[in-house]
């Protein structure tokens, strides 16, 4: 059962995010480039979205960031680095340019997949295969 707790609560917050997901229309290119689209017809309805998820998130991390472990007993690993590099804003301008061009982002990519969606299962396998890439480009690294 020690075990086993911590996988019902990743696969309950997982079914969840999910849930929020699909009610919230992020797995739906068309709504999603519709918000991205702030020279054409853009649809603001998403951005209510976010508030909503900071508005629920910002509470919890504020408590998690003044406990050592989980209500599982899992050492907390809270990100607490302000540091902005080359990296980062790389790594950042290649998440917008995928979101901007298939309107996925990974967590509604995987939704869209499960539901069968065959173009979200182009972009969970193209960026499968980019965290291959990364991950072989970071073993070859001295």
């Amino acid at each position: 059962m020690r075990k086993t707790a911590p996988l019902l609560a990743a696969l309950l917050a997982g079914l969840v995010f999910g849930l929020g997901l699909l009610l919230s229309g992020m797995t739906d290119p068309a709504k999603v480039l519709g918000f991205l689209d702030l020279a054409g017809h853009w649809d603001p309805s998403l951005a209510l979205v976010m508030l909503g998820a900071i508005a629920v998130a910002a509470p919890a991390f504020a408590w998690a960031r003044r406990r050592p472990r989980s209500l599982l007993g899992a050492p907390l690993q809270v990100p607490s680095s302000r540091h902005i590099d080359r990296r980062l804003v790389l790594g950042g301008l290649a998440f917008g340019a995928g979101w901007g061009l298939a309107g996925f982002c990974p967590g509604p990519a995987l939704v869209s997949a499960a539901a069968g969606h065959a173009q979200a299962w182009l972009f969970v396998l193209a960026m499968l295969a980019g965290m291959g890439l990364f991950s072989l480009l970071q073993r070859a690294k001295p």
